[in-house]
């Protein structure tokens, strides 16, 4: 992941906020104590789990609904970060409550992770999920032809590969124009050369680098993307979400900018749930922007 070396003072709101991410990021297995601590939103239940969408044991995802909904309901699939090397959907249950108490059915899969894969594997993954999705989520009350991809982090960078670059939704049986929107929260767009261990281990034996950046396959046509960035984030350059906005907006694609001041690499998705929802308004923003 793109570390950020050119930090700019922040104010004491910023560090505040920082402090209090870290803080809580701080633990042996911390989104687990987090999906512990968290009070779940109401208004959803998570309706299965370990649902495989393929042959590997990492090839599984889990789906919440909203209660009560008596009517075909939008859907929200969202792909979690880790640097592409770690991560469990099950850390991410206060997510998946987050989308579902907002009136989408959520999906939230596992995927493949490095060292087991290497980058493009980790992708056809999301687009196998996604597959998925399309051909069953009827049957958990979703509608299909209101799709939506959501991300953070490494997690963002995978939605909005798939969304942008073709070939992956094509090659895993995804229909033309069935995701509606791409949503990324602290995404990494832009980030040659690969400069850390991390990115390396990714991408490194890709023979076409320029293939691995989601700026490259920025287009008209594609689904309409929501793209924030926090200015105090130390870990992913916010300039990525400034890249790809630009390139979107000059290839005419559809898309939304924002930057949440004070708000770190962590706290941008702990502003999904409840309890830090007043950092960055977040969750409501990606929800007005897919729109169900």
């Amino acid at each position: 992941m793109p570390v950020q070396r050119d930090l700019t003072p922040l104010s004491r709101r910023s560090l505040l906020v920082g402090a209090a991410s870290a803080t809580a990021l701080a633990a042996c297995s911390p989104l687990s104590a987090i999906n512990t601590l968290l009070p779940s939103d109401g208004g959803s239940r998570q309706a299965a789990r370990d649902i495989a969408y393929g042959d590997d044991p990492r090839q599984t995802l889990d789906i919440y609904v909203p209660e009560g909904a008596n009517a075909a309901s939008p859907v929200m699939m969202f792909i979690y970060g880790g640097g592409w090397n770690d991560g469990s959907k099950n850390d991410y249950s206060f997510v998946g409550h987050a989308f579902a108490s907002r009136g989408f059915v959520t999906v939230v899969p596992d995927y493949r992770l490095v060292p087991q894969v290497r980058f493009p594997d980790f992708l056809h993954d999301c687009a196998q999920a996604l597959r998925w999705v399309q051909d069953n989520i009827a049957t958990h009350g979703g509608d299909v032809g209101r799709v939506h991809l959501s991300g953070h982090s490494a997690g963002a960078y995978n939605a909005m590969m798939i969304g942008l670059d073709r070939r992956y939704g094509a090659r895993a049986g995804v229909r033309p124009g069935l995701v509606k929107s791409v949503s990324g929260l602290a995404g990494p767009y832009d980030f040659l050369p690969l400069d850390d261990d991390r990115t390396k281990a990714a991408f490194g034996q890709t023979p076409r680098l320029a293939e691995t950046q989601p700026v490259n396959f920025a287009r008209a046509g594609a689904p309409r993307v929501f793209i924030a960035t926090g200015d105090a984030d130390t870990t992913v350059f916010p300039r990525n979400t400034y890249a790809l906005g630009r390139k979107l907006k000059a290839a005419g694609a559809t898309v939304e900018v924002k930057t949440y001041a004070g708000v770190g690499h962590p706290g941008i998705l702990l502003a999904l749930g409840r309890s830090f929802r007043g950092n960055a308004p977040a969750l409501d923003d990606i929800v007005r922007f897919a729109g169900g």
